[in-house]
């Protein structure tokens, strides 16, 4: 079978190996599709901190059972499925209290272990979620990232109701307004520099959509939800710039979540946020409820992953995916590898 490989930074080459053969517990999954995220473009130009090359990259995928190991149940040949892509050690704090998202010793797949970007892969059937029957692959490819941000969205859990603003419209900021709105929320407003995007989002269910290059992220938040402003604020932008936005303008005694993943140190308004009595929670990816409700939501009709899908790409392609992303930064938003493209 052929298997990706980036060998250094901006380098991807591609490999034949033997499918590998399928232990105990493990089933062999043909994969369909991957998707493409922010932190595979970090590891492409070499400025992920904790991924060494060579790495096979792939961790938003979607593919079909082909054989089940010894002792694998409630899984069939044909079947549909996603696979989680945490690799953790089940013995630490974290992980014996339901908390393995976290756990002290963490790989993901296609970062700190290999990735599924090749034809056949294996793997431990705790780590394979089915889809349903009538769901595609493109979709399936993309519970990945929608199961971040309904994790993300739970950890405001007051939602129900609730308004809400996000900083930042890219994918996870978009995939995050629809999911805050599907699980609850009465009303979002959604921020960016991009008039592409915040279009984007308002045609997938944001009630609000506001340049900030136009206007005061405070007025707006003014204007959409009156003085009382949001119940919580999301930064899916990640930088001094959107941090202190949300420091500055949160109502007293509100909450602001950490969505995205800051490149270094922060510059933090700490005197406002313990003055307003702010508090200032993260996230960190997600775990299997998290892909369960994505999936139930999707199903539900709740949620749409099509507008997100920018363009196809053919597997012996990857390298020029990249150079598309790159070239076309503002209006990409997920951009699907076929490994293979058939739909069987």
């Amino acid at each position: 079978m052929i298997q990706q490989v980036m060998t250094e930074p901006g380098k991807i080459t591609f490999r034949r190996i033997p499918v590998p053969e399928v232990q105990e517990g493990q089933v062999l999954v043909k994969i369909k599709r991957i998707g493409i995220c922010g932190s595979d473009i970090h590891v492409y130009y070499g400025e992920h901190a904790t991924t060494s090359y060579p790495v096979t990259q792939g961790h938003e995928v979607s593919g079909k059972v082909v054989q089940l190991g010894g002792g694998v149940e409630g899984l069939h040949v044909g079947q549909k499925v996603t696979i989680e892509p945490q690799v953790y050690c089940g013995k630490c704090y974290p992980c014996t209290h339901g908390k393995y998202n976290l756990c002290e010793n963490l790989k993901v797949m296609g970062f700190q272990t290999t990735g599924t970007a090749s034809e056949y892969f294996a793997v431990d059937a705790s780590k394979v979620t089915p889809l349903p029957d009538d769901m595609g692959y493109d979709e399936g490819a993309m519970l990945e990232p929608l199961a971040v941000t309904v994790h993300a969205a739970k950890r405001f859990e007051q939602l129900k109701g609730a308004k809400v603003a996000i900083l930042g419209c890219g994918p996870i900021g978009i995939l995050l307004a629809q999911s805050c709105r599907a699980l609850g929320a009465s009303q979002v407003l959604i921020t960016d520099v991009s008039d592409y995007r915040l279009s984007l989002a308002k045609s997938v269910g944001a009630d609000f959509a506001v340049n900030t290059s136009e206007k005061d992220f405070g007025e707006a938040m003014t204007e959409a939800f009156g003085t009382d402003k949001a119940d919580v604020i999301y930064d899916c932008a990640g930088n001094n710039v959107t941090m202190g936005q949300a420091i500055k303008y949160a109502r007293k005694g509100s909450k602001i979540v950490l969505v995205a993943v800051f490149a270094g140190p922060a510059t933090v308004d700490l005197f406002t946020l313990n003055d307003h009595e702010l508090d200032l929670d993260t996230t960190m990816m997600y775990r299997h409820e998290d892909y369960v409700d994505a999936i139930r939501l999707v199903n539900e009709g709740k949620i749409q992953l099509k507008p997100l899908m920018s363009r196809h790409f053919a597997f012996e392609a990857y390298q020029k995916a990249y150079q598309y992303i790159e070239e076309n930064r503002e209006t990409t938003m997920k951009v699907l590898i076929d490994v293979d493209p058939a739909d069987d």
